[in-house]
């Protein structure tokens, strides 16, 4: 397969995998077969990255950080309990409410179980296959992406558990703020982004006493948007004030906000996001944090299309889990845009002297920089 920003799709291309409705329901299947109105419809829901099925790739393969199954019911328990929160302040007083301990914990057991079931697993772009609310697609998301970084750093199975918990319940504010801000395409006013800001503590507060949760979990949404150098909000503490649930949780929230199609911005490519978030080295994010997070994310996620500093093209064949930057590539075209009759593999890890200079360019030169 590979991966192919919509833009550079074309009528005849085949899908290599399958793409959700809002509600989990198979929306495109594999094989189906892209015509000019299909491709148009995916650009309106936002989907930016389709796997193209391709006979000289069709033995690459991206697999999933969790399964089909355990991705249907996690987004299913994101989307019945934002929306129960959505719905709470058109309640009458003294109505109960189901409490959301229970099916998170259920949750967070599927998702450290299947991630614990890929030895060197890294961090893969989540969010393509799915037309999803961008609130529920995101919260999961940060939710995989930081339970995993949980795993490497060595944390228990409880601690990921909470850990868990409070990535996938970092955003739950926003769920009380206006559906017009959090979908505004352009930029906010001031008294817009003050509101959009309230999120963290309108999430602790929804949190806070929660039976069952916690408040550990409440803690993580209020800091999540908290920087080490006091920058953040909503209360501009700093460094060991905030605890390390909410700097893990901060760094792949910005991280999958950079990444993930949002109706102001257009994604980065992992490369991209990684070079911002190094920016913010000492200041923003902790350092060994960082280090980390950049070892275990693939950069140059399989399938998709590279170019050599020799003027070669190919795929993304297979990562190196302890070279992310240099993975192996399956060289297609030759150095004139002419495609190769016998396509040869490159381990980058071995060939020092290779290197990736651009991404998602055609073999003809005309480059596309698909949100870069």
């Amino acid at each position: 397969m590979r991966l192919l920003p919509i833009a550079r799709c074309r009528p005849g291309m085949k899908l290599a995998k399958k793409i959700f409705s809002q509600e989990g329901l198979v929306l495109l299947g594999e094989n189906i077969e892209l015509t000019e109105r299909l491709i148009s419809r995916l650009e309106q829901c936002g989907i930016q990255y389709v796997y193209i099925a391709d006979p000289r790739t069709a033995d690459i393969t991206a697999p999933p950080l969790i399964s089909e199954e355990t991705m249907q019911i996690a987004l299913k328990e994101i989307r019945t309990n934002f929306r129960e929160m959505m719905d709470r302040p058109k309640r009458k007083k003294g109505v109960t409410y189901p409490y959301i301990a229970q099916p998170f914990k259920q949750m967070m057991n599927m998702i450290i179980d299947d991630l614990s079931s890929h030895k060197d697993a890294m961090i893969m772009l989540m969010d393509m296959s799915s037309v999803d609310h961008y609130l529920f697609q995101h919260s999961l998301n940060v939710c995989v992406y930081t339970t995993l970084l949980g795993m490497a750093h060595g944390y228990s199975r409880d601690e990921l558990t909470t850990l868990g918990m409070g990535a996938v319940l970092h955003d739950i504010g926003k769920t009380q703020i206006s559906i017009d801000v959090l979908k505004k395409p352009g930029s906010l006013s001031n008294e817009e982004f003050l509101a959009i800001k309230q999120h963290a503590r309108i999430g602790y507060e929804l949190l806070k006493d929660e039976p069952n949760l916690p408040l550990l979990v409440a803690h993580c949404a209020f800091q999540h948007h908290e920087r080490i150098d006091g920058s953040g909000y909503p209360r501009g503490i700093k460094g060991n004030e905030i605890h390390d649930y909410a700097k893990w949780i901060g760094l792949v929230d910005s991280y999958d906000a950079m990444t993930t199609n949002r109706v102001y911005s257009a994604p980065m490519l992992p490369h991209h996001a990684i070079e911002r978030l190094y920016a913010g080295t000492g200041t923003l994010y902790e350092q060994k944090m960082l280090q980390l997070f950049r070892d275990k994310v693939a950069i140059y996620p399989i399938g998709i299309t590279v170019k050599l500093q020799t003027g070669e093209s190919g795929v993304v064949a297979d990562l190196n889990h302890s070279y992310p930057h240099r993975p192996i590539v399956r060289v297609l075209y030759n150095e004139a845009g002419e495609e190769l009759k016998l396509p040869y593999e490159v381990d980058l890890s071995k060939q020092l002297t290779m290197m990736i200079v651009s991404v998602n360019e055609d073999p003809n030169g005309v480059q596309h920089a698909a949100g870069i």
